[in-house]
C-alpha cells in the first residue's frame, strides 16, 4: 500500500477535487477510498487498532478528508486543504522506510534551505549597486532557486566576484542536494523498501534470513568434521600411532 498511498496524499494537494471537471472528483473519491481501505485492512488485521494512536488518527484522516465536496453547498477553503495536508503525516508515518526517507528529506532541505537564504542574500547585497538584475531580494530568490535547482534560466547573471562565489556555492549544494535526493528515492523504492534485516540483502524475511544462516553453518561444521576425519585416518596410516 505504500506506493498507493504516497499518489493519493500527493495528488489532492496538485489536481483540486473540488474542480468543476469530472478528473477532480474521481481523484478526490479515488484517493479517499485508498485511505479508506487502508484502514479497514488494518481494522481487520491489527487487533484494536482503533484504539491505538495511530489508529484513531487513521481514522480522523478518513473522515476529515471524505470527499465532502460532493453534497450539496458544499465549498472547500483553506481548512479543507489544511485537514488534507494531514494525508502527508499519514504518509510519514506509514512504513519505517517512509520516516527513514522524511527524516533524510527534512535534513536535506534545512540545508538547502540554509545555503539558498544565504547565498541569495549575499548574492544581493554585492550585486544590486551595480547589478539591476537583482532589483529585490525577490530576485535574488528566484535566482538562487534557480540555481540550486540546477535549471539556470540565465535571466539573472551575477557579475561581481562575491555574486559568483555565491553562485558557485548554490550550484554545489544544489548538486549534493539531487544525488542525496536521488539515493534516497531509490532507496526507499527498492523492492525490499529499506526494511530488510541485517545480512539478508535480498529481502528475505528476518526469520528465513536467520534459518539459512544457522543451515549454512551446520554444512560448513558437518565439512570441517569430515576434513578432520579425513586427516586423522591419513595421519595414522603415515605413522602407524593411533591418531591423538
Amino acid at each position: 500500500m505504500r506506493l498507493p498511498i504516497i499518489v493519493s496524499a500527493i495528488l489532492p494537494l496538485v489536481v483540486v477535487p473540488e474542480s468543476n471537471d469530472w478528473v477532480g472528483a474521481v481523484v478526490g473519491i479515488a484517493t479517499w477510498l485508498v485511505f479508506l481501505l487502508d484502514y479497514v485492512v488494518h481494522a481487520r488485521h491489527v487487533e484494536h487498532y482503533g484504539r491505538t494512536g495511530l489508529g484513531r488518527f487513521d481514522l480522523f484522516v478518513v473522515i476529515a478528508t471524505a470527499p465532502w465536496f460532493l453534497l450539496p453547498g458544499a465549498q472547500a477553503g483553506g481548512f479543507v486543504v489544511l485537514l488534507r495536508l494531514a494525508r502527508l503525516a499519514r504518509l510519514a508515518m506509514a512504513t519505517k522506510g517512509s520516516r527513514r526517507l522524511f527524516d533524510r528529506l527534512g535534513r536535506i532541505a534545512i540545508v538547502a534551505g540554509g545555503v539558498l537564504v544565504t547565498g541569495s542574500l549575499v548574492a544581493y547585497y554585492a550585486e544590486h549597486p551595480t547589478n539591476p538584475e537583482f532589483g529585490t531580494v525577490g530576485d535574488a530568490l528566484w535566482w538562487g532557486i534557480a540555481t540550486l535547482t540546477t535549471v539556470g534560466y540565465g535571466d539573472i547573471v551575477p557579475k561581481t566576484p562575491t555574486g559568483r562565489f555565491a553562485a558557485v556555492a548554490i550550484m554545489i549544494t544544489g548538486i549534493a542536494v539531487l544525488g542525496l535526493l536521488s539515493g534516497s528515492l531509490a532507496s526507499f523504492f527498492r523492492l525490499d523498501g529499506g526494511d530488510t534485516a541485517a545480512g539478508s540483502p535480498t529481502g528475505e524475511p528476518a526469520g528465513t534470513a536467520t534459518t539459512s544462516n544457522d543451515a549454512a553453518l551446520q554444512a560448513l561444521a558437518t565439512e570441517v568434521s569430515a576434513l578432520r576425519r579425513q586427516l586423522e585416518a591419513l595421519t595414522e596410516r603415515l605413522t602407524g600411532a593411533p591418531p591423538t
